[in-house]
């Protein structure tokens, strides 16, 4: 009977953040119904660098998804931070996205005719939060990514691996309680790409959860721990 309400298990269970039990998520093919993950089942605690490692097709960008509550799967059970998301509105959905996670993106998904600080508040703003606070705050996370000189730069005067900065500052602002990032350094050269992750690795340390998706296996060993998903399963 402890097992189920006693303090230990109640601290233990608190320490997660992400629960996930017999996933299961398909798409019609035609005719058919392809599963693409097949009773995946995981958790990762707060606080934990993870990386999701596998090859083009394995099913790790839907896993990304569903872990982001940008899609829902057919079956199982996902919990996140308490929560779960299986019936939760489209409305619900977006609300979680903008309040729980932070989302870092391989291709960056900066507004072209805003500035660097304009990004970065964006979150605050749909927030309704009152836009000189949502700047100063903007201002604050960009030195932070060691962009203080650059706030008023728009993305075409930033190189990859600044605008790649103001995307992770930008996942940042929220307080998010999981960044989420997707083949972070993959427009990035070789350079650039170490210095991203170099810094994800001193926002864990920081107490950051990050979860990061990726097909690159020297990317991956920079995580924590690596969860390897292949043919819709995980290993």
């Amino acid at each position: 009977m402890c097992e189920l309400w006693c303090p230990a298990n109640n601290n233990m269970q608190d320490n997660i953040l992400i629960l996930m039990k017999n996933i299961i998520k398909s798409y019609k093919l035609g005719k058919e119904d392809v599963v693409v993950l097949n009773n995946i089942s995981l958790q990762i605690k707060k606080g934990e660098f993870v990386a999701i490692l596998g090859p083009s097709g394995s099913g790790k960008s839907t896993l990304m998804n569903i872990i982001g509550c940008i899609d829902t799967a057919d079956s199982g059970e996902y919990i996140l931070s308490g929560e779960n998301i299986a019936d939760k509105t489209e409305d619900e959905l977006a609300y979680i996205r903008n309040q729980k996670i932070g989302f870092v993106f391989q291709k960056f998904n900066l507004l072209p005719k805003y500035t660097a600080v304009q990004n970065v508040a964006l979150p605050l703003l749909l927030r309704r939060v009152e836009r000189e606070k949502a700047n100063e705050k903007a201002k604050n996370i960009l030195e932070r990514v060691g962009l203080g000189d650059r706030i008023n730069h728009k993305p075409n005067e930033l190189s990859g691996g600044e605008q790649q900065r103001v995307s992770i500052a930008r996942a940042l602002i929220g307080d998010a309680e999981l960044l989420l990032a997707d083949e972070p350094t993959g427009n990035l050269d070789s350079k650039s790409g170490h210095e991203i992750l170099e810094m994800f690795i001193k926002l864990n340390n920081e107490g950051n959860t990050i979860v990061l998706i990726t097909h690159d296996l020297e990317v991956a060993k920079k995580a924590g721990r690596i969860i390897h998903v292949k043919d819709g399963k995980v290993y």
